[in-house]
């Protein structure tokens, strides 16, 4: 287009030293992003509960890791409690007070007034054991009686039917640590623990071995005395493991694994689905908007910039909703069940895991602070980059022709080191999350480690405990990094939905309902310009001032003038492009105000100076957007353009397949998009520098076959070569927005005006 308005910078703070925008608002894109994804709210809540209970389902494992800890602990260790209550029962047969309850009975000791008179006058005794007899006596103390005394006063018995004599009963007051064997009979009975009957030999023998142990032996030395103890003995304290009630908590833990996993992976195939629904969404969103968007907005805006928001920032939006929205809600839940279950567990090592764990808070919250600008810099950034590439690559052959390959290069890789300067920023930011908080977990590790140690030293918590907040402290820091790293994602996509919500947002062309139509049929082809006005956005001077032109149906109707003059300006407001400020353009009598764009469109057949060629076959580039047209009628305008000898030589012919990019010349895409208008049946035809990429002997050709196809057509033709459109039934001359001359190519040549000057300078030497 050639026109004099004036273009804003394509793209935001585009250019060499543009700086970086500030963060925008975080929480009304987030607000903005979730109303647009209401229509996945089922989907989404089904999800997000599912993260939930694959959550609360991971913090209750530990607890019965625990569990089972305890259990195999137990199986590899000495029963204490059995092997305590057995020492204690039967130590306390042989207790001091016990011995003294059963002693006189078993003892039976008869001191009659003979017995004395016979030990007072034996000379078989001393006078010292003598004298220690009356002190016991008198002290009423059996123990310090002499063993020559008793000899006298004890005699052999029956006890419960249990022998005893002389010598056991001397043995039993002298030697209360190893008591003859009757007397033990008489001392212990059978003992039942956990089912398992101790009988009395069993007990004497376990009181030996019992006897070889110091009062505070552990439990190793006690495991290295276990082979000499009795079989029923060893069966209470022997280590056991608990099979079966390990077999039910490792089923139960084995089950709580896979339906947390179960619910993982539901979860995360539900969020894909909405992701990718939701980008498809949007692209359908964008895709509709181009459509009702006005052409100053692409005047404003670079392709690569939109191209850019409809992928790249979609793209982060439905990767980064994948990936962190579900791993935010299923990280907060692990990390409020995680405190909940430590502080239920242990207070102590809770706080000890917290504590531990608080530089990482502090930490994510430094980086989320400073990382948002950055990410909303690398979206913008790469916007532009994707602006200046495509840019370039659109003209390539002129960067080449120019030599400017160091400028664009040079501007490249400004570009490129922006892009390289904001991602490496967010990146690194983001990326110190994962090192720091495995710092932080391995801290708390060693901290639980520690005072865990403590505690189960003093037998405040069993080594079970210590297991699970070793877990505990990896879920609790896991959901740490996890929100760090999803509100690092969420970042992204704020700066990404930003981007794309404003560009959905942008004001569209004005809604047009209950207007007139005009069919192809029923057009007779006049056309009347009544004092037309029009100024560009930005532009202070309006590009077309008072324009008035009355064109007759059937008539062919040259505009020229210079370069910027406003021709192409004036073709678009005939083609409702652009909406006019003042003034009317009426087609048989009808405003185009009251008709529809998409009516005024269908009236019209351009043939533009850039041609435009899609991925197809020759015959579907020619036939684009037509139905019921033949074989026959394509060859018929090929023939008539001169295309027709050129696509019997390529190897399929009409049915070759071509795109923009094949090496089709700049002429022969110029008669191909001639061909595409010759086979529309519209009223009106434009020309805009149709034939300014052929040669001078196509040219006449591309000529007789434009006054065939003007025949009976109102046709509005731009040209710089005033050569073609001498035989134009009226030529208006435009300069600075208005009309100076007009009447066809004699009248205005005679006037020797304006118009003279440009066609005479064409053949200056």
């Amino acid at each position: 287009m050639e026109d004099n308005k004036v273009k804003t910078p394509r793209g935001p703070h585009h250019g060499p030293g543009a700086s970086f925008e500030k963060a925008k608002n975080f929480k009304g894109s987030i607000v903005r992003l979730i109303k647009e994804l209401k229509g996945y709210k089922i989907l989404i809540i089904i999800s997000l509960i599912l993260a939930c209970a694959g959550s609360i389902l991971s913090i209750s494992a530990p607890d019965k890791l625990s569990n089972l800890t305890d259990k195999i602990s137990e199986g590899l260790v000495i029963n204490t409690d059995n092997f305590t209550t057995l020492s204690n029962e039967v130590t306390s047969k042989l207790s001091e007070e016990n011995l003294k309850n059963v002693m006189k009975d078993i003892l039976d000791i008869n001191i009659t007034n003979d017995k004395l008179e016979k030990i007072m006058a034996s000379n078989e005794i001393s006078i010292d054991d003598k004298q220690k007899f009356q002190n016991a006596l008198s002290s009423n103390n059996i123990y310090d009686i002499p063993e020559s005394i008793l000899n006298y006063i004890l005699d052999d018995s029956v006890y419960k039917s249990v022998n005893i004599s002389k010598a056991d009963k001397i043995s039993l007051i002298k030697n209360t640590k190893n008591i003859p064997e009757n007397i033990q009979k008489i001392l212990f009975e059978e003992i039942i623990v956990d089912d398992v009957v101790i009988s009395v030999d069993d007990q004497i023998k376990f009181l030996e071995v019992l006897s070889t142990l110091d009062k505070n032996a552990n439990n190793s030395e006690i495991y290295k005395k276990l082979d000499n103890m009795p079989n029923s003995v060893q069966k209470i304290i022997e280590p056991t493991m608990d099979l079966e009630g390990i077999k039910k908590i490792a089923l139960f833990l084995l089950t709580l694994y896979l339906v947390s996993a179960l619910f993982t992976y539901i979860e995360s195939l539900l969020m894909t689905t909405v992701a990718n629904k939701f980008a498809k969404k949007l692209r359908d969103k964008i895709s509709k908007k181009i459509n009702k968007l006005p052409l100053k907005y692409f005047d404003s805006h670079s392709s690569g910039d939109i191209l850019s928001r409809v992928t790249n920032d979609v793209d982060t939006i439905g990767q980064s909703m994948n990936q962190s929205l579900a791993t935010l809600v299923s990280a907060t839940t692990l990390f409020v069940g995680c405190i909940i279950m430590m502080f239920y567990t242990n207070w102590v090592m809770a706080l000890t895991a917290i504590i531990s764990s608080l530089f990482g808070f502090v930490f994510m919250i430094i980086v989320l602070n400073k990382s948002q600008k950055y990410f909303l810099a690398r979206q913008i950034e790469l916007g532009n980059l994707n602006g200046h590439i495509e840019e370039i690559y659109s003209g390539l052959n002129v960067v080449k022709a120019y030599n400017g390959k160091k400028s664009s290069d040079k501007k490249f890789d400004e570009y490129n080191k922006k892009v390289y300067d904001a991602n490496r920023k967010s990146q690194f930011l983001s990326g110190l999350m994962h090192p720091v908080m495995i710092f932080i977990g391995n801290i708390g590790y060693v901290a639980v480690c520690i005072v865990g140690a403590l505690l189960t030293q003093n037998d405040v918590i069993t080594f079970g405990v210590i297991v699970a907040f070793i877990t505990y402290v990896r879920l609790f820091t896991s959901p740490l990094s996890q929100i760090a790293q999803s509100m690092t994602s969420l970042q992204g996509v704020a700066a990404a939905s930003e981007r794309v919500f404003e560009f959905i947002d942008e004001k569209e062309m004005e809604k047009e309902e209950n207007m007139k139509y005009l069919s192809k049929t029923d057009a007779q082809g006049n056309i009347d310009f009544e004092n037309v006005v029009f100024t560009y956005d930005g532009n202070d001077k309006p590009t077309i001032k008072n324009f008035s032109a009355n064109v007759k149906s059937g008539e062919k109707i040259a505009i020229v003038g210079p370069t910027g003059a406003g021709k192409t300006t004036m073709v678009n407001l005939l083609m409702k492009f652009y909406d006019i400020s003042g003034g009317d353009i009426k087609i048989d009598g009808i405003s185009i105000k009251d008709l529809t764009r998409e009516n005024v469109h269908d009236l019209f057949t351009m043939v533009l100076q850039d041609t435009w060629l899609f991925e197809g076959t020759i015959k579907e580039n020619i036939i684009y957007n037509r139905e019921n047209i033949s074989d026959e009628e394509v060859k018929n305008v090929c023939k008539i353009v001169g295309l027709h000898h050129f696509i019997r030589t390529l190897p399929k012919g009409y049915d070759s397949v071509i795109s923009d990019n094949d090496s089709v010349s700049a002429g022969q895409r110029q008669l191909l998009t001639i061909a595409r208008a010759m086979l529309d049946d519209a009223p009106f035809l434009i020309l805009d520098e149709a034939t300014s990429n052929v040669d001078t002997r196509t040219e006449e050709l591309v000529q007789n076959a434009m006054d065939k196809l003007t025949e009976g057509k109102t046709s509005f033709i731009i040209a710089h070569r005033l050569s073609t459109i001498k035989n134009a039934d009226l030529i208006l001359v435009m300069k600075d927005g208005n009309i100076i001359e007009q009447g066809n190519h004699d009248e205005l040549m005679k006037q020797n005006g304006f118009y003279a000057e440009l066609y005479n300078s064409q053949f200056e030497i």
